[in-house]
């Protein structure tokens, strides 16, 4: 069988929007690629039915739309070229290497041999639709301060916040939180979430559920980690005030490193104290304190 392989030069601005739709288009797989200084772009694989004519098409449209709606978009065309099946499935595995995240996590996917002996945790995550691989500048931000969060507090309950592929929730767990509530509003990323949750032997003391956090109406915990965009937690600082206990620990990531400051401005006014902000591949990840009842938010 032959495939098409879709190269898409992207942006920080471009890349989640680009990537959702090449998905819509019906991709088996999108993987993001920076080399070096070179411009990051996004990789995109479908079967040889589809019409690389009408890929290309579509996809100049839609740049041309985010152009017209301000976003920086890259200024060298989209390249579709044919891919054997062999050469697809080389294409895909390159980009997900073992990768060591942190002071005590590997993040490697499932056709990866665990190195043995190696003291690092492994946490075994499939690439698919669902958000999150550890290979992600965001991702990997929020890993190193919930394990830092974690160290501090070794038997925290977690909720994860638009848990996409489960790694985080799955991280927690193997970091020692006795339980994780892992939410998403997304079906493919709770099926995601539930897979890698069993794939890492950790189904147990994961509850996945399809819901919104708005709708979510639990008691506090110590730790609560979302990884999703800037103005989404603006938004949510109410709902974080609701889900954190005093003196509990917030993670958020997905924001890129020049957009962090409204944020910090958000969740100071709702009572979340700055700890430490980590920055990782042009994408900032914070950790605050929550310090008071946040009446002002």
């Amino acid at each position: 069988m032959a495939f098409w392989q879709l190269t898409v030069p992207s942006s920080p601005d471009t890349s989640d929007g680009l990537t959702n739709f090449l998905w819509e288009q019906g991709a088996l797989g999108v993987v993001e690629e920076a080399i070096g200084c070179a411009p990051a772009r996004l990789l995109a694989f479908f079967p040889e039915t589809a019409s690389s004519t009408a890929l290309v098409s579509a996809l100049v449209a839609y740049r041309d739309s985010l152009s017209a709606m301000g976003f920086a978009v890259a200024a060298q065309d989209p390249e579709i070229t044919p891919l054997l099946d062999e050469a697809w499935a080389s294409a895909w595995r390159q980009s997900f290497p073992p990768r060591a995240v942190g002071e005590r996590l590997l993040v490697l996917p499932p056709w990866e041999r665990e190195p043995s002996p190696d003291p690092r945790i492994a946490i075994v995550i499939e690439p698919g639709r669902a958000f999150g691989t550890g290979h992600h500048g965001s991702t990997e931000g929020c890993l190193v301060l919930l394990e830092q969060a974690l160290t501090a507090r070794p038997d925290a309950r977690v909720i994860d916040v638009g848990t996409g592929s489960g790694i985080l929730a799955v991280a927690a767990v193997k970091l020692g939180a006795p339980r994780v509530l892992a939410i998403d509003v997304d079906p493919d990323a709770i099926a995601a979430a539930r897979a890698n949750a069993d794939r890492n032997g950790c189904s147990g003391r994961i509850a996945i559920v399809l819901t919104s956090p708005e709708d979510l109406h639990v008691e506090p915990v110590p730790v609560v980690v979302a990884n999703l965009l800037a103005h989404t937690h603006v938004a949510f600082r109410a709902t974080y005030i609701r889900l954190v206990e005093m003196g509990g620990i917030l993670v958020l990531g997905g924001i890129l490193a020049d957009e962090d400051g409204p944020v910090i401005d958000a969740l100071a006014g709702a009572g979340f104290a700055l700890r430490q902000r980590a920055l990782v591949e042009g994408w900032s990840s914070l950790r605050f304190t929550r310090s008071n009842a946040g009446e002002r938010a």
